[in-house]
């Protein structure tokens, strides 16, 4: 009988699988973004993961959010998204936290705990906390800027925030990151120019979701570069 992740330790090799195993990853917002980046780490054997999110599941959230069905709406999200990476992958810890991010929720976390961490979350002054944190904690960061008001999924790119352009919430990002005297953070961004600038922005399942995804592929790159080399053809 296959294993679970047959095909993935075929591309990575066993040593690179186990450090995946050991490892725990920390995602903050599960919605658009965070869902597909649970998603992915889930089903690359990432056997410990710790979602945040207050939110529950709306209908406005079909559209896009890997977590919402008809059977989830009405539940809190990190409930929906533990019981679906529970279905993947049932020997994977997860810790779920009913509550928004914020400043003065930030101290109910130890980022010392984690070997990585996403922020997928909406708030600038979140966004701006999780960068503090795993500045002072030394934890690796990744952090997904604006997906709304977009169509192009091949726009995205990973680059420093100080690498950036276009995207306004980048812009941002980069001015109170100075003034903070944080020099680096890590994201996924869009070149794309917004389509329009209605709040909430609009949004289609195939832009948010592929940024979820590249984040998960460099979470699970980083995470495994201090280990073995990936298996390779022969």
């Amino acid at each position: 009988m296959e294993s679970r992740f047959e095909r993935t330790e075929q591309l990575l090799g066993s040593e690179n699988m186990e450090k995946l195993a050991q490892s725990r990853v920390a995602v903050f917002g599960v919605g658009g973004v965070g869902g597909y980046v649970v998603e992915a780490l889930a089903r690359c054997g990432v056997g410990t993961l710790d979602l945040i999110d207050n939110d529950i599941v709306a209908p406005s959230n079909l559209n896009r959010q890997i977590i919402a069905t008809a059977g989830t709406l009405g539940r809190a999200k990190v409930e929906a998204a533990r019981d679906r990476v529970v279905e993947i992958n049932p020997d994977c810890q997860v810790n779920i936290y009913k509550i928004f991010y914020l400043p003065e929720t930030a101290d109910g976390f130890d980022f010392r705990e984690y070997d990585y961490v996403v922020d997928a979350i909406d708030t600038v002054t979140g966004k701006l906390m999780l960068a503090e944190q795993a500045g002072v904690s030394g934890t690796p960061l990744i952090s997904s800027m604006g997906t709304g008001n977009k169509l192009d999924p091949t726009a995205f790119r990973v680059a420093d925030i100080y690498e950036t352009k276009v995207c306004p919430l980048a812009k941002v990002m980069r001015r109170e990151l100075r003034k903070r005297g944080i020099e680096s953070l890590k994201v996924v961004y869009s070149e794309e120019e917004p389509l329009c600038g209605e709040r909430p922005p609009g949004s289609v399942s195939f832009v948010p979701s592929v940024a979820g995804l590249i984040i998960a592929g460099e979470v699970v790159r980083d995470l495994i570069s201090s280990h073995s080399e990936p298996a390779t053809c022969r």
